[in-house]
């Protein structure tokens, strides 16, 4: 059943919301973010904000959320697209940046999850680690079908996740550095991985 026009009105709001929260975050941190910053980012009063959240707790949940649900559909259309192991790495890679520098971000980094109450850690805990092993996974495809160089797939998709999801903290925005981002990032993060010739 299709959402109704109120639903869909919610959610693109709650989604401006989570951006902007995003955004805060990933500036000023946790304990250095209000609720009113975010209101008047979005030029919200603060009992309108309180109408898609309850409290900040729940606000950096949901930004942490949204940020799982971003690198999990970049993977997922990455490996539905096919091709070698080395080629879904560096799709990934591109699609998940291009979300991170584009209109769809910033995405917030998971900096503070001590903040989130038991529930909510070992909720985002878990899609983390779902996500790091989906991208594992992707290293041994490539390993076996010969495109990418045997390597120690925890550390290296450690070092590639932890550069990747680290774009919030220093980007601010420019269009042409999203461009060089998108351009350059997913070549320079894959390119130890490839075998010669790939």
């Amino acid at each position: 059943m299709a959402p109704n026009s109120d639903e869909s009105r919610f959610e693109l709001q709650r989604d401006r919301v989570l951006k902007a929260a995003a955004h805060c975050f990933n500036q000023k941190g946790y304990s250095g973010t209000s609720l009113k910053d975010v209101a008047n980012m979005l030029g919200l009063t603060d009992p309108a904000l309180y109408y898609y959240v309850r409290n900040k707790e729940e606000l950096v949940y949901l930004c942490y959320v949204r940020a799982a649900d971003v690198g999990r559909e970049a993977m997922q259309k990455a490996v539905a697209e096919g091709g070698s192991g080395l080629e879904q790495v560096r799709r990934y890679l591109r699609y998940h940046i291009e979300i991170m520098v584009g209109e769809h971000g910033p995405i917030a980094i998971m900096s503070e999850i001590p903040s989130l109450k038991p529930a909510h850690r070992d909720e985002v805990l878990e899609l983390s680690r779902q996500h790091s092993l989906n991208f594992e996974k992707m290293l041994k495809v490539g390993m076996a079908d010969g495109s990418i160089a045997s390597c120690d797939v925890r550390m290296t998709g450690n070092a590639i996740m932890g550069s990747i999801n680290w774009i919030p903290k220093w980007f601010h925005g420019d269009d042409v550095m999203a461009r060089a981002i998108v351009d350059q990032f997913p070549g320079i993060l894959s390119r130890g991985l490839a075998k010669s010739g790939n």
